[in-house]
């Protein structure tokens, strides 16, 4: 199942890819929410319910967003979609919620930094706003501060149940689906400080998210493909089972620290082959245009613009 969040005839909701069109979901089920992420938290669990080792939050019978959204989908008849795909505008499938972004997660990744250091113990975790991340087909924007904003292409997890303490043998539970990300980052702006990475991973619009998130149930358990290509030139290629930190791990080591809630997102790690490791460097330019795409999950598309706010 494909799920987007969508602007038609000046409406929001979310819906779902079916028929070569859009089922509006969020009218078939008369839902109050009019984006995927708020749906996900108002039919799913609610922190601050008793938890333990390994269990999700929140009441066992609740009922989950997936079977909303499967009895939403029953609703429509074959070829009956709402929209045509050309009809809608697509939005970020996420918008408010968390952002959880893993650094130096692929082998040649780490190696790429030559500094002879060893493969990391524990994961590098940083955080990005929602208002850093543009959605399918808007432009990512080069700031006016820099000349150095890069490419990274990611498969990007999103949370269907939440929890604290998830044990890693039941982490893919939580799972609600996949979707492609470019976690853009502007380099010179993530080295202002020792520690900093903040600023040059948050400028407005620098990366971006999309198109949908396909739900888990239609992924399988065969290693999911990672591919970068700016200007149609392949730069990133990698599969997620050479990830030093599986997403199972990365879930459970994120919810010891913090309670993961329905609807936050993970950026799992990019591999090798950013402009910045290139000699000379290759940032991206006004025109240029990133895709991201992700096997099984469909691809991200993004041209380059110069802010100009």
């Amino acid at each position: 199942m494909k799920l987007l969040n969508f602007l038609a005839r000046g409406r929001r909701s979310f819906g779902a890819v079916a028929d070569g069109g859009v089922v509006d979901l969020g009218a078939r089920l008369r839902a109050a929410e009019t984006d995927l992420t708020s749906f996900l938290r108002a039919d799913g669990v609610v922190a601050g319910d008793a938890v333990s080792a390994g269990d999700a939050l929140g009441p066992r019978d609740a009922p989950s967003p997936r079977d909303r959204l499967a009895r939403g989908l029953a609703l429509a008849r074959p070829g009956a979609a709402d929209y045509a795909l050309d009809e809608v505008k697509i939005l970020s499938p996420a918008g408010r919620t968390r952002y959880f972004c893993i650094g130096v997660n692929y082998p040649d990744r780490n190696e790429e930094y030559k500094d002879g250091s060893e493969r990391p113990k524990y994961p590098s975790v940083f955080m990005r706003t929602h208002t850093s991340l543009c959605a399918h087909e808007e432009p990512i924007v080069r700031p006016r501060e820099s000349e150095q904003l890069d490419y990274e292409g990611e498969i990007v997890v999103v949370i269907g149940r939440g929890g604290r303490r998830i044990a890693e043998a039941q982490a893919l539970s939580h799972v609600f689906g996949y979707t492609c990300g470019n976690e853009g980052s502007v380099r010179d702006w993530l080295r202002h400080a020792k520690f900093n990475v903040t600023p040059g991973k948050n400028f407005d619009r620098s990366g971006s998210l999309g198109p949908w998130i396909v739900t888990s149930d239609e992924i399988g358990a065969a290693p999911l493909r990672v591919a970068t290509r700016v200007n149609g030139e392949l730069r990133q290629d990698d599969t997620s089972d050479r990830m030093l930190f599986s997403i199972p791990y990365l879930i459970a080591y994120l919810s010891r620290f913090c309670t993961l809630e329905p609807g936050d997102v993970i950026f799992s790690g990019t591999p090798s082959g950013a402009g910045a490791r290139f000699d000379p460097p290759r940032y991206l330019r006004p025109g240029d245009v990133v895709e991201v795409e992700v096997s099984r999950v469909g691809t991200l598309r993004n041209a380059v613009v110069d802010d100009a706010a």
